[in-house]
């Protein structure tokens, strides 16, 4: 086995073992935390008339962390997961980035 090789199959075991996150092709929608409290609310407005925000209503299961910023991200996903995650329906206006790593927090997963 080549010495290249070797070191790419060490790698990866640290990452598995140490739960590193190694960079996938899979990509996630999230809000710039630099937007603003109304481009939040209206990226939620949005994306709720076009996908089911009951996860993100209280006693949902992505309620906490309950914060404008988490909230958004999260329906934004849900909008961007919904168009088949084509870039341009991760704009929101600009206020929305793709990520290769998953962002979510807590126990609420993103899909």
């Amino acid at each position: 086995m080549s010495s290249q090789l070797l070191t790419l199959l060490f790698l990866l075991s640290v990452a598995v073992i140490y739960h590193i996150p190694v960079v996938t092709c899979r990509t996630w929608c999230s809000a710039m935390p630099s937007s603003t409290a109304e481009q939040l609310q209206s990226n939620i407005n949005f994306a709720c008339s076009h996908v089911d925000c009951s996860p993100i209503q209280p006693g949902g299961f992505c309620y906490y962390p309950n914060t404008l910023l988490e909230h958004a991200s999260f329906v934004m996903n849900l909008y961007y997961t919904s168009q088949d995650r084509i870039v341009a329906a991760c704009s929101f206006g600009n206020t929305g980035y793709i990520s290769y790593s998953d962002p979510s927090a807590g126990t609420c997963g993103r899909l």
